[in-house]
């Protein structure tokens, strides 16, 4: 049976939560892609691509020369008037789409997919010569995330909801939310050299983006949630922490793993 991804683009969230993960991830993910060096005229594949943020980034820097690729299982948010080219694709049952590449980067995909490592040594070898795969994805199966809160209720609704979340929705729906620390070795047993991971990890207050994505995950897990036991006062009330100063949460650990062929 093929696993159902846990944030359906259908939904009315998921624009929301395309801005929000570009807030979230784009200077992490700019600053590993700019350590490259030049990009000109260079062949991209930007796998997942959600709302476009990092594909119009390396269309920019490709230039005229270069060509940018970006895919997803639904493409509905993806702009078509940033200088790059929309497919939908199903990384799961397709080929990798015409390779070969200098340039694969996939963010928050591969933690989701059942059979990513497979995904991961197909995305190796479509790879040219010498060319890079870029995999980030969180390591969230980790408790502990409230690092300030405006009572002890608070904190212990934020926890439980997170173990709800992390520890049973996502891993029924398919996804590995340990992946992000198992990329490293799935990337040397991919035959790739030089696999370096960076870490980051920093603290979310109530109203920035990273705790703000708590409302819009009640939104998109709230049936989920519901069976799973937090009643509407508390699904009500994380949404009100999401956006109070003083709840803090700790990131999830995103792992920026590269490997070249």
């Amino acid at each position: 049976m093929r696993a159902t991804y846990s944030f359906d683009n259908d939904d009315p969230a998921a624009a929301e939560r395309h801005e929000l993960l570009a807030e979230m991830n784009d200077p992490f993910t700019v600053a590993r892609l700019t350590a490259l060096g030049d990009l000109t005229g260079r062949r991209c594949l930007e796998l997942g691509a959600g709302g476009g943020s990092i594909a119009g980034w390396l269309a920019a820097r490709t230039g005229p020369g270069g060509r940018v690729l970006a895919t997803d299982l639904n493409p509905r948010h993806l702009p078509v008037d940033r200088g790059y080219t929309v497919l939908r694709h199903d990384l799961t049952s397709e080929p990798v789409p015409d390779p070969p590449w200098d340039l694969i980067h996939a963010r928050l995909v591969l933690a989701h997919l059942p059979g990513r490592a497979t995904i991961l040594q197909r995305l190796a070898e479509a790879l040219a010569p010498d060319g890079i795969l870029l995999v980030e994805d969180w390591a969230s199966a980790y408790p502990g995330i409230v690092l300030a809160a405006p009572d002890a209720a608070a904190a212990d609704l934020v926890e439980r909801y997170h173990r709800i979340l992390v520890g049973r929705l996502l891993p029924a729906n398919g996804a590995d939310p340990a992946w992000g620390g198992r990329a490293h070795a799935a990337m040397i047993a991919a035959g790739l050299a030089g696999v370096h991971t960076e870490i980051r990890a920093e603290s979310w207050a109530g109203g920035t983006a990273g705790a703000r994505l708590i409302a819009v995950n009640v939104a998109q897990t709230g049936a989920g949630l519901r069976a799973a036991g937090l009643t509407e006062r508390e699904l009500t009330r994380l949404c009100r922490l999401a956006v109070d100063p003083a709840l803090v949460i700790r990131s999830h650990f995103t792992y920026s793993t590269m490997g070249r062929r």
